[in-house]
Protein backbone atom coordinates (compact mmCIF):
# COMPACT_ATOMS: atom_id res chain seq x y z
CA UNK A 1 0.00 0.00 0.00
CA UNK A 2 2.78 2.23 0.91
CA UNK A 3 4.50 1.65 -2.87
CA UNK A 4 1.19 2.07 -4.57
CA UNK A 5 0.73 5.70 -2.30
CA UNK A 6 4.04 6.76 -3.28
CA UNK A 7 3.71 5.90 -7.26
CA UNK A 8 -0.03 7.58 -7.08
CA UNK A 9 1.68 10.86 -5.70
CA UNK A 10 4.14 10.49 -8.71
CA UNK A 11 1.63 10.20 -11.31
CA UNK A 12 -0.05 13.20 -9.62
CA UNK A 13 2.80 15.14 -9.88
CA UNK A 14 3.46 14.28 -13.46
CA UNK A 15 0.06 14.88 -14.95
CA UNK A 16 0.10 19.00 -13.30
CA UNK A 17 2.71 19.72 -15.71
CA UNK A 18 1.54 18.22 -18.50
CA UNK A 19 -2.40 20.07 -17.42
CA UNK A 20 -0.76 22.82 -17.41
CA UNK A 21 1.21 22.87 -20.31
CA UNK A 22 -1.93 22.11 -22.51
CA UNK A 23 -4.09 24.21 -20.74
CA UNK A 24 -1.45 26.96 -21.90
CA UNK A 25 -1.60 25.45 -25.93
CA UNK A 26 -5.01 26.38 -25.25
CA UNK A 27 -5.02 29.59 -24.38
CA UNK A 28 -2.53 30.52 -27.22
CA UNK A 29 -4.19 29.08 -29.94
CA UNK A 30 -7.12 31.18 -28.60
CA UNK A 31 -5.37 34.15 -28.60
CA UNK A 32 -4.24 33.26 -31.86
CA UNK A 33 -8.07 32.33 -33.10
CA UNK A 34 -9.32 35.88 -31.89
CA UNK A 35 -6.06 37.76 -33.33
CA UNK A 36 -6.89 36.30 -36.54
CA UNK A 37 -10.41 37.11 -36.32
CA UNK A 38 -9.96 40.83 -35.99
CA UNK A 39 -7.53 40.26 -39.03
CA UNK A 40 -10.29 38.98 -41.24
CA UNK A 41 -13.00 41.30 -39.81
CA UNK A 42 -11.14 43.97 -40.19
CA UNK A 43 -10.21 43.43 -44.12
CA UNK A 44 -14.04 41.99 -44.98
CA UNK A 45 -16.47 42.74 -42.52
CA UNK A 46 -18.64 40.52 -40.36
CA UNK A 47 -20.79 39.86 -43.57
CA UNK A 48 -17.64 38.86 -45.55
CA UNK A 49 -15.65 36.83 -43.22
CA UNK A 50 -15.90 33.43 -42.80
CA UNK A 51 -14.74 30.92 -39.93
CA UNK A 52 -13.08 28.95 -42.87
CA UNK A 53 -11.08 31.84 -43.99
CA UNK A 54 -10.21 32.95 -40.27
CA UNK A 55 -9.17 28.90 -40.25
CA UNK A 56 -7.00 28.32 -43.55
CA UNK A 57 -5.01 32.04 -41.81
CA UNK A 58 -3.56 29.89 -39.17
CA UNK A 59 -3.52 27.05 -40.87
CA UNK A 60 -6.20 24.96 -38.93
CA UNK A 61 -8.99 22.93 -39.58
CA UNK A 62 -12.47 24.20 -39.88
CA UNK A 63 -13.88 21.99 -37.01
CA UNK A 64 -11.41 23.22 -34.42
CA UNK A 65 -12.58 26.66 -34.29
CA UNK A 66 -15.98 25.91 -33.67
CA UNK A 67 -15.16 24.08 -31.21
CA UNK A 68 -14.16 27.33 -29.42
CA UNK A 69 -16.83 29.31 -30.74
CA UNK A 70 -19.66 27.78 -31.89
CA UNK A 71 -21.01 30.50 -34.68
CA UNK A 72 -19.28 33.32 -36.40
CA UNK A 73 -21.37 35.91 -33.93
CA UNK A 74 -19.83 34.60 -31.13
CA UNK A 75 -16.21 34.28 -32.38
CA UNK A 76 -16.69 38.43 -33.46
CA UNK A 77 -18.01 39.32 -30.21
CA UNK A 78 -14.63 36.97 -28.50
CA UNK A 79 -12.63 39.19 -30.38
CA UNK A 80 -13.89 42.55 -29.91
CA UNK A 81 -13.44 41.38 -25.90
CA UNK A 82 -10.18 40.21 -26.71
CA UNK A 83 -8.66 43.25 -28.32
CA UNK A 84 -10.21 45.66 -25.54
CA UNK A 85 -9.07 43.35 -22.86
CA UNK A 86 -5.34 43.83 -23.93
CA UNK A 87 -6.35 47.76 -23.99
CA UNK A 88 -7.71 47.51 -20.16
CA UNK A 89 -4.54 45.34 -19.30
CA UNK A 90 -2.14 48.14 -20.48
CA UNK A 91 -4.17 50.54 -18.76
CA UNK A 92 -3.64 48.84 -15.27
CA UNK A 93 0.14 48.42 -15.57
CA UNK A 94 0.69 51.77 -17.31
CA UNK A 95 -2.08 53.92 -15.22
CA UNK A 96 -3.79 51.49 -12.70
CA UNK A 97 -7.31 53.50 -11.32
CA UNK A 98 -5.52 52.95 -7.48
CA UNK A 99 -2.40 55.29 -8.94
CA UNK A 100 -1.74 58.90 -7.81
CA UNK A 101 -1.09 60.16 -11.09
CA UNK A 102 -3.06 63.30 -11.58
CA UNK A 103 -5.68 62.88 -14.33
CA UNK A 104 -3.90 64.76 -17.32
CA UNK A 105 -1.23 62.39 -16.52
CA UNK A 106 -3.29 59.37 -16.48
CA UNK A 107 -5.68 60.07 -19.29
CA UNK A 108 -2.29 60.88 -21.37
CA UNK A 109 -0.58 57.10 -20.44
CA UNK A 110 -4.16 55.60 -21.45
CA UNK A 111 -4.24 57.10 -24.72
CA UNK A 112 -0.63 56.29 -25.53
CA UNK A 113 -1.43 52.65 -24.42
CA UNK A 114 -3.90 52.74 -27.35
CA UNK A 115 -1.93 54.32 -29.58
CA UNK A 116 0.92 51.79 -29.07
CA UNK A 117 -1.67 48.71 -29.52
CA UNK A 118 -3.23 50.30 -32.59
CA UNK A 119 0.17 50.41 -34.19
CA UNK A 120 0.81 47.28 -33.33
CA UNK A 121 -1.96 45.59 -34.18
CA UNK A 122 -3.52 48.23 -37.08
CA UNK A 123 -6.38 45.92 -38.01
CA UNK A 124 -7.91 46.82 -34.08
CA UNK A 125 -9.18 50.09 -35.56
CA UNK A 126 -10.43 48.89 -39.06
CA UNK A 127 -11.94 45.99 -37.46
CA UNK A 128 -14.28 48.74 -35.31
CA UNK A 129 -14.81 50.74 -38.11
CA UNK A 130 -15.87 47.68 -40.21
CA UNK A 131 -19.03 47.82 -37.65
CA UNK A 132 -19.51 51.63 -38.06
CA UNK A 133 -20.38 51.31 -41.54
CA UNK A 134 -24.04 50.28 -40.85
CA UNK A 135 -26.16 49.83 -37.47
CA UNK A 136 -26.17 46.28 -36.49
CA UNK A 137 -26.35 44.87 -33.34
CA UNK A 138 -22.79 44.21 -33.17
CA UNK A 139 -22.06 47.94 -32.89
CA UNK A 140 -25.05 48.25 -30.03
CA UNK A 141 -23.73 45.06 -28.02
CA UNK A 142 -19.94 46.48 -27.99
CA UNK A 143 -21.12 49.61 -27.07
CA UNK A 144 -23.28 48.71 -24.28
CA UNK A 145 -20.93 45.97 -22.70
CA UNK A 146 -17.26 46.82 -23.72
CA UNK A 147 -17.10 50.37 -24.38
CA UNK A 148 -19.39 51.68 -21.62
CA UNK A 149 -17.20 50.14 -18.87
CA UNK A 150 -14.17 52.05 -20.81
CA UNK A 151 -15.80 55.51 -21.14
CA UNK A 152 -16.36 55.16 -17.43
CA UNK A 153 -13.43 54.92 -16.12
CA UNK A 154 -11.83 58.03 -18.99
CA UNK A 155 -14.85 60.38 -18.61
CA UNK A 156 -14.27 61.34 -15.16
CA UNK A 157 -10.29 62.02 -16.03
CA UNK A 158 -11.15 64.27 -18.94
CA UNK A 159 -13.89 66.50 -16.46
CA UNK A 160 -11.56 66.96 -14.03
CA UNK A 161 -8.41 68.09 -16.23
CA UNK A 162 -10.74 70.61 -17.92
CA UNK A 163 -11.49 71.78 -14.22
CA UNK A 164 -7.79 72.01 -13.96
CA UNK A 165 -7.75 74.07 -16.96
CA UNK A 166 -5.64 71.45 -18.59
CA UNK A 167 -7.83 70.17 -21.60
CA UNK A 168 -10.58 72.69 -23.65
CA UNK A 169 -14.24 72.95 -22.15
CA UNK A 170 -15.37 70.59 -24.55
CA UNK A 171 -18.04 67.54 -24.30
CA UNK A 172 -16.12 65.30 -22.61
CA UNK A 173 -16.93 62.40 -25.66
CA UNK A 174 -15.49 64.77 -28.12
CA UNK A 175 -12.41 65.21 -26.69
CA UNK A 176 -12.66 61.44 -26.21
CA UNK A 177 -13.12 60.53 -29.72
CA UNK A 178 -10.79 63.40 -31.07
CA UNK A 179 -8.17 61.11 -29.43
CA UNK A 180 -8.94 58.15 -30.90
CA UNK A 181 -8.68 59.37 -33.83
CA UNK A 182 -5.13 60.68 -32.97
CA UNK A 183 -4.22 57.03 -32.05
CA UNK A 184 -5.90 55.60 -34.88
CA UNK A 185 -3.61 57.81 -37.64
CA UNK A 186 -0.84 56.05 -38.16
CA UNK A 187 -2.70 52.68 -38.77
CA UNK A 188 -5.61 54.30 -40.87
CA UNK A 189 -3.33 56.07 -42.76
CA UNK A 190 -0.04 54.41 -42.90
CA UNK A 191 -0.43 52.85 -46.61
CA UNK A 192 -1.59 56.28 -47.86
CA UNK A 193 1.30 57.99 -45.82
CA UNK A 194 4.13 55.79 -47.48
CA UNK A 195 3.04 56.40 -50.95
CA UNK A 196 2.69 60.29 -50.32
CA UNK A 197 6.40 60.73 -48.31
CA UNK A 198 7.87 57.29 -47.75
CA UNK A 199 7.35 57.54 -44.11
CA UNK A 200 6.62 54.15 -42.55
CA UNK A 201 3.72 54.12 -39.98
CA UNK A 202 5.69 50.79 -38.62
CA UNK A 203 9.33 52.75 -38.29
CA UNK A 204 9.99 53.17 -34.58
CA UNK A 205 11.28 57.02 -35.36
CA UNK A 206 7.85 57.63 -37.25
CA UNK A 207 6.03 56.51 -34.59
CA UNK A 208 7.97 58.12 -31.64
CA UNK A 209 8.01 61.30 -33.46
CA UNK A 210 4.01 61.47 -34.32
CA UNK A 211 3.26 60.62 -30.43
CA UNK A 212 5.70 63.11 -29.47
CA UNK A 213 3.42 65.64 -31.82
CA UNK A 214 0.45 64.39 -30.00
CA UNK A 215 2.29 64.95 -26.85
CA UNK A 216 3.28 68.78 -27.52
CA UNK A 217 -0.27 69.35 -29.03
CA UNK A 218 -3.37 68.10 -26.85
CA UNK A 219 -1.00 67.54 -23.05
CA UNK A 220 1.25 70.02 -23.42
CA UNK A 221 4.40 68.19 -22.77
CA UNK A 222 7.76 69.89 -22.39
CA UNK A 223 10.96 68.80 -24.43
CA UNK A 224 11.93 67.16 -21.01
CA UNK A 225 8.14 65.25 -20.70
CA UNK A 226 6.70 67.32 -17.91
CA UNK A 227 3.39 68.22 -18.56
CA UNK A 228 2.82 71.27 -17.72
CA UNK A 229 -0.14 73.70 -17.82
CA UNK A 230 -2.15 75.43 -20.52
CA UNK A 231 0.30 76.03 -23.30
CA UNK A 232 3.30 77.21 -21.43
CA UNK A 233 5.00 74.05 -22.74
CA UNK A 234 4.85 74.88 -26.65
CA UNK A 235 5.66 78.74 -26.00
CA UNK A 236 8.97 77.63 -24.39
Amino acid sequence: MLIEGKMAKQAVRRERPRKRAEQQRSLETRDSILNAAIAEFARHGFEGASIRAIADRLGLQHPLITYHYRSKDILWRAAAEHAFAQIRAGWDSSAPENSDLPPLARLREEYATLFRYTVAFPEFHRFMRQESLSDNPRLKWVAETVLAPLLGRLMPQIVAAQKQGLLPAVDPILFHYMMVSLTATLSGFGPEMQVTSGLSAQDTKVVDAYWRLVDETVFGMDPSGRIVRGGEARKR
